[in-house]
């Protein structure tokens, strides 16, 4: 059994820490601190061919602290959260602070700005889960799957479940803090014919564990998307429509996001600069996001500066309306913050949905992909290269399975040749998409 862990009480510590630590930095000559502070602790289990592989008890703790003095900034920070290592802390902050350069954009967000209200957003769902249990869960998984006829061998099948909390506090009186929690279960399985051995996987991802899909349901489901995967052949070479499947078309939005985040912008590091208001995908689109979604993967009442999250429209109408910045990114580009220090949180599509039958037929001859693999995207320049594996699909019908080929464009591009987005939404991350259709990719095959 893990150790039982009272988020109440580590709240409570955490809080009280991070409250020192700010009274000491204004003590010690700081105009101005801020504080972040957290712990987690889970169990891991990890199980193949019908044996334990790992166990993992898990507790991580961090405290990290920022002051200013001018516009002089100093951090440390430390994996102890005991008083004396707090404190030394503070000390080395404030010690670097007075060596460092002046940065004119350095400094805590707006005080006006802080939330001031911290609602309960049902993200923190423990479970009483004994390392016993954990490992009849995984095991149940790889045996549903393994059972499926064509599954020779598996690379395991693990859960993970985990609770912690956070807490920021800076000079300007904000002190925040939230309780989160996250299970997982996975199962990654093995066939093999005559061309070679193929794998795939599938997963489950929640904070609430009473909505953690069966282990016998994602143990066939990975078995599934495995056989399917055998008899794989090279594509065709050419110019091509591309569906992106859920998994992968939500690395397309997280490209995006990357290219409207602050710190990209303001090193200018980016092939969205300066281009608020222009059209970039098609009319029919529209990207939000929803910090504030009751039980969402991502939800938080306030970013990493402190900052009231609220609701933004990234793209509205196809056109890009707004960046995605923190207090200090919009400093450097006279800009407010958006409140999206760490990120966005909650992305969501408004869009018209198809089915994937619709968009394949509206595809005709092309490429499903379903895997991804390489680094093949420059933030600069939107330039798209990466290795690929999926389907061929003929007459709007997938035909047979294929790998070893590239796919290539320029992000501007093919945000612009958005065709359609499907109904198939993927909710297990904090991307929420379905399948994206990309008309006219370069296919590099056989």
């Amino acid at each position: 059994m893990t150790q039982a862990f009272d988020a109440a009480a580590q709240q409570a510590l955490l809080e009280s820490r991070v409250a020192a630590a700010l009274a000491q930095a204004k003590t010690l000559g700081a105009d101005a601190c801020e504080v972040g502070a957290s712990v987690d602790q889970g169990i891991g289990v990890s199980v193949r061919l019908g044996e334990v592989e790992s166990v993992e008890l898990s507790r991580d703790q961090g405290f990290a602290v920022t002051v200013y003095v001018g516009h002089r900034k100093g951090s440390a920070s430390s994996s102890d959260t005991g008083e004396a290592s707090v404190s030394a802390a503070v000390e080395k902050a404030l010690a670097i602070a007075r060596h460092t350069g002046e940065d004119p954009a350095a400094g805590l967000a707006p005080a006006e700005l802080m939330a001031r209200e911290l609602p309960d957003l049902a993200v923190h769902h423990p479970w009483a889960l004994s390392t016993d249990d954990a490992i009849d869960l995984a095991l149940a998984c790889e045996a549903a799957g393994r059972g499926v006829e064509g599954i020779g061998n598996s690379d395991g099948a693990s859960l993970s479940s985990g609770e912690g909390v956070r807490v920021y506090g800076n000079s300007h009186g904000f002190l925040g803090s939230q309780r989160g929690s996250r299970h997982s279960l996975s199962c990654m399985l093995i066939a093999e014919d005559a061309q070679g051995m193929q794998r795939d996987y599938d997963y489950s991802s929640v904070r609430d564990p009473r909505l953690l899909r069966s282990p016998e349901d994602v143990g066939a489901s990975a078995a599934e998307r495995t056989l399917r995967r055998l008899g794989a052949r090279r594509p065709a070479t050419g110019r091509f429509p591309v569906l992106f499947d859920p998994t992968q078309a939500a690395g397309l939005v997280g490209h995006f996001l990357g290219a409207i985040a602050g710190g990209a912008l303001y090193r200018q590091a980016s092939f969205l600069c300066d281009r608020l208001g222009e059209p970039l995908f098609p009319d029919w689109f529209t990207l939000v996001e929803r910090p504030l979604e009751r039980g969402a993967m991502a939800s938080a009442p306030f970013d990493n500066d402190g900052v009231y999250t609220r609701d933004n429209t990234f793209v509205e109408g196809g056109r890009l309306a707004s960046y995605m910045l923190s207090a200090y990114s919009a400093r450097r580009l006279g800009m407010e913050t958006t409140g999206n220090a760490g990120g966005a949180r909650n992305v969501r599509l408004q869009a018209p949905l198809a089915s994937r039958e619709a968009l394949l037929q509206r595809m005709g001859r092309g490429v499903l992909v379903t895997e991804l693999m390489g680094q093949g995207v420059n933030g600069v320049t939107g330039d798209y290269s990466r290795g690929a594996a999926g389907f061929w699909v003929e007459n709007g019908e997938i035909q047979y399975p294929v790998e070893e080929f590239t796919i290539a464009g320029n992000l501007g591009q093919m945000f612009a040749n958005l065709a359609g987005v499907g109904a198939d939404i993927d909710t297990r991350g904090s991307i929420h998409t379905g399948s994206w259709l990309i008309d006219d990719m370069t296919i590099a095959g056989s």
